[in-house]
């Protein structure tokens, strides 16, 4: 759908009162559909006009402009400052995550994957957590790899190295705090987990060093290049592709491919599935769970 660019606001007075609250017209949802998609990917439902809306209160309150109408016009136009979009692209991302989400990965990783790599001589094991939120996952997955070393001598266990990208520049900052409450250790993380792993800062909890030492964190838009992060050897990628259009999906999933080294491992979430148009993956029927090996 070809949307044309509305042109750029007029200034308006500093008196003005600011425009009152109402629902988007359907050019104006239009206009921001096309922001958001080309921005970062998301393909905006239809009739979420009061998402938008209640989102972008916010990110409004104290601005410049007027009102929605005024502020979708200059998004559309272009004219918007780069730190305030990635603060509209920060208010419409879902942050849902958890401790351990789908447990028969992280066995799959804990009980297969992690011997075969240790199995062999070599340099580092690079895992990528895509779309970390709020860090639950690579931390999960750091979990994980330190389970699997506890009893275990670690002379000659090749270093893993986890990177957890979002294009969310707030959630990553939550994420590198490694700062958590009891609620949100209470999804998903084993109290065991928690008494072994975890230590009382305050009335939060911080991962111990030796978790949170091999998970980095950058912001990263899955519409970017791979090649600047490098080669892995899993990719978790999951619950994030449900947000793209499907030549989208479709796009990433091949990009991802060309980031695994050979015979490399993607996980989807259970509920995902590769279309049948995506080149360049076999599917595993693992122990625990089905995921994909890089067919390259």
């Amino acid at each position: 759908m070809n949307i044309p660019s509305p042109r750029p606001p007029a200034p308006r007075p500093m008196d003005a009162p600011p425009e009152p609250d109402r629902d988007l017209t359907p050019e104006e949802f239009a206009v921001f559909r096309r922001f958001l998609l080309d921005s970062s990917g998301i393909l905006l439902g239809e009739h979420k006009q009061y998402l938008v809306r209640n989102r972008l209160s916010g990110v409004l309150r104290g601005g410049r402009y007027a009102g929605l109408g005024e502020f979708i016009a200059a998004l559309g136009a272009g004219t918007v400052a780069p730190a305030l979009k990635t603060r509209v692209i920060d208010a419409m991302t879902t942050n849902e995550t958890f401790w351990f989400r789908e447990t028969p990965h992280f066995d799959e990783l804990r009980d297969v994957l992690l011997p075969a790599w240790m199995a062999v001589l070599g340099g580092t094991v690079r895992i990528w957590s895509a779309a970390c939120s709020t860090g639950q996952e690579p931390y999960s997955i750091s979990l994980c790899v330190e389970e699997f070393l506890r009893g275990r001598p670690a002379l000659g266990a090749r270093p893993v190295r986890i990177l957890g990208t979002d294009i969310s520049e707030l959630a990553l900052a939550e994420a590198s705090r490694a700062s958590y409450g009891d609620l949100a250790l209470s999804r998903g993380l084993d109290p065991k987990l928690r008494e072994r792993y975890f230590v009382a800062v305050g009335e939060k909890w911080r991962p111990r060093p030796e978790i949170t030492a091999r998970v980095g964190f950058q912001p990263y838009n899955l519409l970017a290049s791979y090649a600047p992060l490098g080669k892995f050897d899993l990719i978790f990628c999951r619950n994030v592709l449900i947000y793209f259009p499907d030549d989208i999906k479709r796009n990433i999933l091949t990009r991802l491919a060309g980031a695994l080294n050979p015979g490399g491992h993607l996980f989807l979430s259970s509920t995902e599935s590769l279309p049948p148009e995506v080149d360049g993956y076999k599917t595993v029927r693992g122990k625990y769970c089905r995921y994909y090996r890089a067919d390259h």
